[in-house]
């Protein structure tokens, strides 16, 4: 690959990474969230009760950052956590009633933000997108694990 084809490729990651994170911003804003707290709620969501190691690796994060989110997220009363069963280390996080309400406006948010995202994109184009950018992501976390 040539450099002009390597920078348009990377530039456009880049722009739709900043645009999509900025936007998800001011749509969260109003609920009170920051971005990547509307993904820890959607995944206890999907999945119900999860220790916090667990949902560290559901999302893709360092541990501690689950900790700061899970902190902020119980205070505001939309998880709560208890201790996990045989473990006393190991805390379980789980939607409240009030975080599973929240949990309906952000699945909202999230559906307008893809279709804000894929508007004029042929409907064919926007079913194959997901694995695209999963094997985009596979990719780079691949090539990450060799070099460090």
């Amino acid at each position: 690959m040539d450099f002009a084809q390597a920078d348009a490729v990377n530039q456009a990651i880049r722009l739709l990474a900043l645009r999509h994170r900025a936007r998800i911003t001011a749509l969260l804003a109003p609920l009170g969230l920051h971005p990547g707290q509307e993904a820890l709620l959607l995944e206890l969501a999907r999945t119900g009760p999860m220790i916090q190691a667990k949902l560290s690796g559901a999302l893709a994060v360092e541990p501690p950052s689950v900790t700061l989110m899970t902190r902020k997220l119980e205070a505001a009363g939309h998880v709560r956590r208890v201790p996990a069963p045989g473990d006393r280390r190991a805390s379980v996080v789980e939607l409240t009633e009030g975080g599973a309400a929240l949990v309906e406006r952000v699945k909202e948010l999230w559906c307008g933000l893809a279709e804000e995202t894929l508007a004029g994109v042929p409907d064919a184009t926007a079913a194959e997108l997901p694995a695209l950018l999963r094997t985009l992501a596979g990719n780079v976390d691949a090539r990450r694990g060799r070099e460090g």
